[in-house]
C-alpha cells in the first residue's frame, strides 16, 4: 500500500513562532526528526502541508518560506528525513484559496501525484483546520499533537474533536501511527 503521513509544519514539527520568516529561527521539536525518520523507514511518504498566511498578509514572501523550508530540511537530514512533497497555501484567511486547510485539496493532489491510499494515510497537526483537512480528504486517522496550539484546542474541545487521536508530540504521533498501521491500534485510541 502506498501511504503517507501528512504533516502540518508550525506547532507540529517546529516550534510555533508566529509568522516565521527567518531560517535561523527554525527550532525542531525534540524527538521530531527521529520520529519522522522512523515513519519514512516504515514506508510512509512524508508530505508537508502548511498554511502560510503571512505571505498573503504581506509580512514576508515566498522566498522567505522557501528559505525556512531549506533550513528545516537541513535540520532533518541527519535523521534521514526528507519530504516527498511540500504543499504551501500562501493566502490569508478570506482570500480565495484552493489549498488552504481545512481544504483537502493538497491531500488529494498528493494522492494523485503519488498514487496514495488516503484510507491508509494519516494527518498530524496542532489545529482544527489540520484535522478537518484530513477528515475532508478521507484519511485513516487524524492525530492532534499537544504542541503548538494543540493543548489549547484539546482543552476547548468542540464538536468532532473526539474523532481525533490526541498525543503529546510528533514522536508520540509516530509511535501511535506505527502501532496502528501494523494492526496493533492503541489501548485508548482517542487519548493516547
Amino acid at each position: 500500500m502506498n501511504r503517507a503521513v501528512f504533516l502540518d509544519r508550525d506547532g507540529t514539527i517546529i516550534e510555533e513562532k508566529g509568522y516565521l520568516r527567518r531560517p535561523e529561527d527554525v527550532a525542531v521539536y525534540p524527538g521530531a526528526a527521529d520520529a519522522l525518520g522512523r515513519l519514512g523507514r516504515a514506508g510512509f511518504r512524508l508530505i508537508l502541508v502548511t498554511n502560510q498566511s503571512g505571505v498573503g498578509r504581506g509580512y514576508y514572501g515566498m522566498a522567505d518560506v522557501e528559505a525556512v523550508h531549506g533550513r528545516l530540511r537541513e535540520l532533518l537530514r541527519p535523521a534521514g528525513v526528507w519530504f516527498d512533497a511540500i504543499y504551501i497555501a500562501p493566502e490569508a484567511p478570506g482570500q480565495p484559496s484552493a489549498g488552504r486547510k481545512p481544504s483537502p485539496h493538497f491531500l488529494w493532489a498528493a494522492r494523485d501525484e503519488f498514487g496514495l491510499s488516503l484510507a491508509g494515510s494519516y494527518m498530524v497537526g496542532d489545529k482544527r483546520s489540520d484535522l478537518e483537512s484530513g477528515w475532508n480528504a478521507g484519511v485513516r486517522r487524524c492525530v492532534l499533537v499537544r504542541t503548538g496550539y494543540g493543548a489549547e484546542l484539546e482543552r476547548s474541545g468542540g464538536a468532532g474533536l473526539e474523532r481525533a487521536v490526541v498525543v503529546d508530540d510528533v514522536a508520540a504521533a509516530a509511535a501511535w501511527i506505527l502501532k496502528d498501521s501494523a494492526g496493533g491500534g492503541a489501548a485508548d485510541p482517542e487519548r493516547a
